[in-house]
C-alpha cells in the first residue's frame, strides 16, 4: 500500500506527500523499504529539487545496500542532476557495477541539465551502446542550449530517426527564433512521408506564430484538416494562437468556433489573448463573460489576458472592475503579472499619478518589470519628473539594464535636454551597456526575410528594400504631406540628419520590401521585436492611404492594422 501511494504522489503536483508517506513507512517496521520505495521517493525529491531530502534518501539506500541497485542508482543520478550537482551524479554512476543504457542516458541528461555540454559529449562518446533515446537526448540537450551546429551533426549521423527526433529539431529551432530552419525540417519530414505528431505540428505552428508566417500557417492548417488532426484540442489551441499572432483574427475565431468538444481554459485564453493584442477590448470582454456563463472558472493566467486587453484598449474602468472581480468574487490573490497589467492600464491612459500611487500600495514588493512599465509610460507621455524618480528605483534593482537608460534618454531628448542625454549615454558606455537592436521580419513566398536598421551596400535584399523605400518616402512626402517625427532620434544633430536616421528603421525597410515583392492587393504583414516609434506609425498610416494598401504590423506588445490612413489602435499604443 505504501509503495502505491509513494508512486502516485511522485507523479502528482504534491511530490512532498510522497516523502511524507516514505517517512511513515520508516516508522512502520512491518513495511520493509525496498528499491521501489526508494526510487520513487527519490523521484519526488528530484521533482522538488530538494538536495537535502535527496541526500537523506541516499543515506537510506546506503544503509540498506540499495545504492548500487540499477533502478535506485539511476534515480539517484537524476536526482543529483535536478539539484544541479553533476559531480555527485558522476560519482554515483561510477559506483554502479554494471550500468545499463538507461543509466548511461541518465548521466548524459545530468550533464546537459547542468549546462555542461563537453561533459555530455564525453559520456555519449564513452557509451558502449547507444539506442534511439540516447541520440534523442543529445538532440534535446543541444537544441535547448541553442547548439544547433552540433544538433544537426548528431541528427545527420543518427542511424534511425523517429517522430521525437524530428519534433525536437522543429521545436528547438522555433523556440530559438530560427523559423526558416523549423519550416525546412517540417517540409523534409513531410517529404519523407512521415506523419508529424502533435509536438511537431504545434512546434511548426509556434514558429509561424512567432514569425508571423501566415501563408505557411495556412498550409499547416490544410494539412491538419487533411490528416484528421482537427480533433486534437492542443493543435486547435495552437492554430488559434497562430492565426491571432499572424494578424488573422477572423480565422482564429473560426478555428475557435469549430473546435470539437468542450473548450478548455487554454482555448478561451488563446482566443481572448488574440482579440486583446489586436485591440478588440470590448469583444475580448464579451467572450470573457460568455466563458463565465458556460461554467468555466477563469484562472490567474486568463485574468492577466483580460486585464491586458483592457490596458491596450483604454478601458480603465472595465479594468478596475475586472481586477476587483478577480480578487473579491473569485478569490484569486493578485500576482506580479496582474499588478503589472494595472500599472500598464493606468500608464497608457496617461494616469501616471494613479499608476505611481497604485505601485506604492501594492501588497507585494514591486519588481523591475513594474517600475519599468511605469518608466515606459513616463517616456511615452513625457513626464520627466516622475521618470527620474522611477529610474532611481530601477537603478537600485537592476542598474545594468540598457532599456531603462534608453527610456530615460528618450524623455531627456524629447525635452531637448541634450546634456542629460549625453550623461545617460556616457553612463551606458561606462557600464558597457548596448541598446537592443531593432529587427523586423516579413514573409514573402513562404520565405522569411529579416531587416535591421541601417543600410548595407553589399546586401542585395537590403539594397532592393532601400531603393523601394526611397521611392515610397518621396511619394508620401509629396502626396501625403509627410513630416518626419525627428523627436524620436536621440542625438543632438541637425533635423536633416535625423530624417535620414528615422527613414531606415527596420519596419520601414520590411514594408518597402514587401511592397516591391508581393502581388498587388496582398496585405503586407510585418513582425517587429520592439515597440513601433511614432514616426514609423505615421509612415504606415500614410502608405496605407496613398497606396491604398493594407499593412498589418505586430510590434512587441500588440497589432497595428493600417488601412485608409488610419490604424486599428486608434493611435493608442
Amino acid at each position: 500500500m505504501y509503495n502505491t501511494l509513494i508512486r502516485g504522489f511522485s507523479d502528482s503536483a504534491s511530490p512532498q506527500n510522497s516523502v511524507s508517506t516514505f517517512s511513515l513507512m520508516l516508522e512502520n517496521l512491518d513495511s520493509p523499504i525496498d528499491s521501489f520505495s526508494l526510487a520513487f521517493t527519490l523521484k519526488s525529491a528530484a521533482n522538488m529539487r530538494c538536495l537535502r531530502t535527496g541526500t537523506q534518501l541516499h543515506s537510506q539506500s546506503l544503509t540498506r545496500g540499495l545504492h548500487t541497485h540499477l533502478f535506485v542508482g539511476t534515480t539517484l543520478i537524476s536526482m543529483y542532476a535536478e539539484c544541479g550537482c553533476v559531480e555527485f551524479a558522476q560519482n554515483m554512476f561510477d559506483e554502479i557495477p554494471e550500468p545499463n543504457i538507461v543509466t548511461w542516458n541518465a548521466l548524459v541528461t545530468a550533464f546537459f541539465r547542468c549546462v555542461d555540454v563537453k561533459g555530455a559529449e564525453r559520456v555519449f562518446n564513452l557509451m558502449p551502446a547507444k539506442n534511439l533515446a540516447s541520440y534523442n537526448l543529445m538532440l534535446a540537450g543541444y537544441t535547448k542550449l541553442g547548439e544547433f551546429e552540433f544538433a544537426r551533426k548528431v541528427f545527420d549521423e543518427m542511424p534511425i530517426r523517429d517522430e521525437v527526433s524530428w519534433s525536437t529539431m522543429i521545436v528547438g529551432f522555433a523556440q530559438h527564433g530560427y523559423f526558416n530552419e523549423a519550416f525546412e525540417y517540417f517540409r523534409e519530414l513531410h517529404k519523407l512521408g512521415i506523419t508529424p505528431n502533435e509536438v511537431s505540428l504545434t512546434g511548426a505552428l509556434s514558429a509561424c506564430a512567432q514569425a508571423g508566417a501566415l501563408e505557411f500557417a495556412k498550409i499547416l492548417h490544410g494539412y491538419i484538416e487533411k490528416v484528421g488532426f482537427v480533433w486534437m484540442i492542443p493543435v486547435n489551441n495552437a492554430l488559434t494562437d497562430t492565426y491571432s499572432k499572424c494578424g488573422s483574427i477572423d480565422m482564429a475565431l473560426l478555428v475557435f468556433q469549430r473546435m470539437p468538444g468542450e473548450k478548455s481554459i487554454v482555448s478561451w485564453t488563446s482566443i481572448i489573448a488574440g482579440l486583446a493584442i489586436q485591440g478588440y477590448g470590448e469583444e475580448a470582454l464579451s467572450l470573457f463573460h460568455e466563458m463565465e456563463y458556460s461554467g468555466i472558472k477563469p484562472d490567474g493566467i486568463l485574468f492577466v489576458t483580460i486585464l491586458y486587453s483592457c490596458s491596450h484598449s483604454g478601458l480603465v474602468e472595465k479594468g478596475d472592475e475586472i481586477f476587483d472581480r478577480m480578487t473579491k468574487f473569485y478569490g484569486i490573490t493578485p500576482e506580479i503579472e496582474h499588478y503589472g497589467c494595472m500599472v500598464d492600464l493606468y500608464g497608457r491612459a496617461g494616469q501616471l499619478a494613479k499608476a505611481y500611487d497604485f505601485v506604492t500600495k501594492m501588497t507585494i514588493s514591486p519588481n523591475v518589470v513594474i517600475w519599468r512599465t511605469l518608466l515606459g509610460a513616463c517616456s511615452f507621455h513625457g513626464d520627466l519628473q516622475l521618470a527620474e524618480r522611477v529610474k532611481r528605483k530601477l537603478s537600485e534593482l537592476d542598474p545594468k539594464n540598457s532599456g531603462d537608460h534608453v527610456l530615460l534618454s528618450n524623455i531627456y531628448a524629447f525635452a531637448g535636454k541634450w546634456k542629460d542625454v549625453a550623461t545617460v549615454r556616457r553612463s551606458m558606455a561606462e557600464l558597457k551597456l548596448v541598446k537592443t537592436p531593432g529587427w523586423s521580419m516579413i514573409e514573402v513566398d513562404k520565405v522569411m526575410y529579416t531587416f535591421v536598421a541601417g543600410f548595407k551596400e553589399d546586401d542585395a535584399v537590403i539594397k532592393e528594400a532601400y531603393e523601394k523605400l526611397k521611392e515610397v518616402m518621396l511619394r508620401i512626402r509629396i502626396e501625403g504631406g509627410y513630416v518626419p517625427e525627428v523627436v524620436n532620434v536621440l542625438h543632438d544633430i541637425e533635423d536633416e540628419e535625423k530624417e535620414g536616421s528615422v527613414m531606415v528603421h527596420s519596419e520601414k525597410l520590411a514594408v518597402a520590401f514587401g511592397m516591391g515583392r508581393l502581388t498587388k492587393g496582398k496585405i503586407v504583414r510585418v513582425v517587429k521585436n520592439l515597440r513601433v516609434c511614432k514616426d514609423c506609425h505615421n509612415v504606415m498610416k500614410l502608405i496605407s492611404e496613398v497606396y491604398g494598401l493594407e499593412i498589418v504590423l505586430r510590434d512587441r506588445s500588440r497589432f497595428h492594422s493600417f488601412k485608409n490612413g488610419s490604424c486599428s489602435c486608434r493611435d493608442y499604443w
